[in-house]
């Protein structure tokens, strides 16, 4: 094998597009997925690579620090590409110190066993960082978030990842790590876990539930459809210059409620509704506290350096979406109902 490669949260939602991407681009690297199969861990995502020959699946836990520096020792790693966290901001503010756990200290047992396996050959190694474009705060009515974007977290999750941010820059200026970290924008696609806004609209849309809107619903995200960030995470990993950071973005703002009416017009399509039957679900809720305005990212250095753009116009990449979760009902109601979580079981019990 040319490298050995661990990808952490590797079952999760991105990390299944990039594992996918790079077990079948790659057969001369092994890869070796990281997961610790909570409830956003889901290898039913990844079957059609499980029993490929350059792939190996690990359950464990980053916070669990002796089990990292084993992992290290036994397979030698030359890379990491670190997905591993927990992510949706509700949860912080229900319990922020999940969050510091997997999101800090994970990322720096990582570092720390990182550091021990290659510290005086650092030559063709890497530490791979995947952040979020909320570290830099809300934005105004204008303006974007440029790599050199001072950081201003809002939330416990956003906060989480900024820390793990500073301590990857801090074990590349102290230790000479090798690193480089990208800040994506909100990403869409197949396989998500159906507590963020798209995947948990389709399934209530589908199921005839309401869609709980915050606030006013003129929130404006940044949207990026997964398997181009598995195509950006792929480009900055084999092409990125050394100790760099790169904004990931999608080149598409969206209001939430502008975003849920189209949404809400496709699924009438798909399911063969009258037009406006979704939309008569939206109901509007309190909003959440530390609620970010605006999230908007200039991606022109990944662009301009690596030659990276977005393949999907934002239309186009919602009907795949849409699409995929209807054609996969089984897949959201295993994930629902939680029975997706026997497949670890059955599979390598």
């Amino acid at each position: 094998m040319n490298k050995t490669i661990l990808i952490t949260g590797g079952a999760g939602f991105i990390g299944s597009h990039v594992v996918r991407l790079f077990v079948n681009k790659y057969p001369d690297y092994k890869i070796v997925n990281l997961d610790k199969l909570t409830y956003a861990g889901n290898l039913e995502n990844l079957r059609d690579v499980e029993n490929t020959d350059n792939y190996i699946f690990e359950k464990g836990d980053i916070v669990d620090e002796s089990y990292i520096k084993d992992l290290f020792t036994k397979y030698k790693f030359d890379g990491v590409i670190h997905l591993a966290a927990e992510s949706h901001v509700d949860r912080s503010i229900t319990n922020p110190m999940e969050f510091i756990m997997t999101n800090v200290v994970g990322t720096v047992n990582l570092l720390n066993a990182a550091k021990n396996q290659w510290k005086g050959n650092e030559d063709g190694k890497l530490f791979y960082h995947v952040s979020t474009d909320e570290v830099y705060g809300s934005l105004g009515d204008t303006g974007f978030f440029l790599e050199t974007t001072s950081y201003d977290p809002q939330s416990p999750y956003s906060s989480s990842k900024a820390s793990s941010d500073h301590f990857v820059r801090a074990y590349g200026n102290t230790y000479g790590m090798p690193y480089v970290i990208s800040n994506c924008s909100n990403n869409y696609g197949p396989n998500q876990f159906p507590e963020k806004l798209l995947p948990l609209f389709i399934n209530n849309i589908r199921n005839g539930k309401s869609l709980p809107v915050y606030g006013d619903g003129k929130f404006t995200r940044d949207w990026l459809y997964v398997v181009d960030h598995a195509i950006a995470i792929d480009k900055i990993y084999h092409e990125g210059r050394n100790a760099e950071t790169y904004n990931i973005g999608g080149f598409n703002e969206w209001t939430n409620i502008d975003l849920i009416k189209i949404l809400c017009k496709q699924m009438d399509i798909a399911l063969c509704k009258e037009e406006g039957t979704a939309q008569q679900l939206i109901t509007y809720v309190k909003d959440r506290p530390g609620h970010d305005k605006r999230y908007a990212i200039d991606a022109n250095k990944l662009k301009n350096e690596l030659g990276w753009e977005p393949s999907l116009q934002f239309e186009e990449g919602l009907a795949k979406t849409i699409a995929w979760y209807l054609e996969n009902e089984k897949w959201m109601d295993n994930i629902t109902s939680g029975d997706y979580q026997n497949y670890y079981k059955k599979q390598y019990s």
